[in-house]
């Protein structure tokens, strides 16, 4: 995979964990793509303000996260895996600058550079992980 554009296609949750382990404050994001956020920004729904940057979902893991990184990629994936499922929108994945947080304390990202698109494959891979892992421990 060449980390150069947003038509990079990341295939499977191992290439994922290169790519987060290699590039510093790799982000997701559920959108239109690069193309249609390039120069914008993200909007507070409840509120209608405008923020200082792109609303993302960091692939980094904390300090505190004790588990393998697969785990966390499949947990952050799967937060926001139903905004996939609108038919224009897709998983991408990109660094940038953190302007700030949003108001559920999401990074905001400005001077955005794309890394790459999720395979659908590596999203059903990502939520077989989660389900396995981490719904199994909520009980029925």
């Amino acid at each position: 995979m060449t980390t150069t554009t947003e038509g990079s296609l990341v295939r499977d949750l191992a290439e994922l964990e290169r790519l987060v382990t290699a590039v510093d404050g790799v982000c997701l994001r559920y959108s239109k793509g690069f193309e249609a956020d390039a120069g914008s920004q993200s909007t507070d729904t409840e509120s209608g303000l405008a923020l200082p940057g792109l609303s993302v979902n960091p692939l980094t893991p904390e300090a505190w996260w004790t588990r393998p990184l697969k785990d966390w990629l499949a947990r952050q994936i799967c937060q926001y895996k139903h905004l996939s499922e609108r038919r224009d929108r897709h998983a991408w994945v990109l660094t940038g600058t953190c302007a700030g947080r949003g108001p559920d304390c999401e990074p905001l990202l400005t001077d955005i550079r794309p890394l790459g698109r999720l395979d659908p494959a590596l999203l059903e891979e990502a939520e077989r992980i989660y389900e396995e892992r981490f719904r199994a421990r909520q009980g029925p």
